[in-house]
């Protein structure tokens, strides 16, 4: 199992004691958390971008091992950076 945090981890343990209560209107709220999560995942925006030659090949050879195209890496590494959950090291010192 993938590690939790703590907002998952609390809502697993009011799952399993049995807090949780089912919505009344189920059909409507997968169908409105299917839209919002679609809109959050949409790539609605386009980018270009110059980097070294031996950059862009170490970025490809990565992606290659990890068996994703390079520009979803790309994306995926921004994306936690944004998020936090990618640190730069350099800036911590």
């Amino acid at each position: 199992m993938s590690k939790l945090n703590s907002e998952e981890n609390e809502i697993l343990e009011a799952f399993n004691r049995g807090d949780l209560k089912q919505s009344k209107n189920v059909l409507e709220d997968i169908k409105r958390h299917r839209a919002v999560a679609e809109n959050t995942l949409k790539k609605d925006a386009r980018i270009n971008i110059r980097l070294p030659s031996r950059d862009l090949r170490s970025l490809q050879a990565r992606a290659l091992s990890e068996g994703i195209p390079y520009q979803t890496l790309v994306s995926s590494i921004l994306h936690k950076f944004i998020d936090g959950q990618l640190v730069d090291k350099a800036a911590n010192k």
